[in-house]
């Protein structure tokens, strides 16, 4: 395999597994993916190993890696990034006091001002997102 075909391989790669945690790739990474196509594909590579869940060799199941990312961006104020895995884990199984719980070690860890600038909006976000639910599926 030459080095061009690695480089698609891990590609494919990366994009499948955004797609199955996702449902989408997110635009900085098409970006990433258009004018740097060798970072992406090895972006992508340690992307597809993480992001396993455990029935593919995985150590902990997607809900927790979900989590771990939501929280981990919380942490350094990326808040699309938490929003969007917070949002992955609540499809996945993970309940509001679950995240509530995460987002104040995520206090304890990095300050009251990771809750104000990233953890109440991924907070509020995810009780939109679970109201929605509700609503849809007539559960409470």
């Amino acid at each position: 395999m030459n080095r061009d075909e690695i480089t698609e391989a891990a590609t494919d790669l990366g994009k499948a597994s955004f797609m199955a945690t996702f449902g989408r790739v997110p635009d900085n990474f098409s970006l990433l993916s258009e004018h740097a196509p060798g970072a992406f594909a090895g972006y992508g590579l340690i992307r597809a190993a993480i992001m396993r869940d455990r029935d593919e060799g995985g150590a902990l199941d997607l809900k927790t890696k979900e989590l771990v990312f939501a929280l981990l961006d919380t942490l350094i104020g990326q808040k699309n990034g938490a929003r969007n895995h917070a949002a992955a884990a609540m499809k996945l199984g993970l309940t509001l006091p679950e995240l509530a719980e995460g987002l104040v070690q995520v206090i304890m860890a990095g300050g009251i001002t990771t809750w104000n600038e990233t953890g109440a909006d991924v907070m509020r976000h995810c009780v939109q997102l679970e109201a929605q639910r509700t609503a849809e599926t007539g559960e409470t």
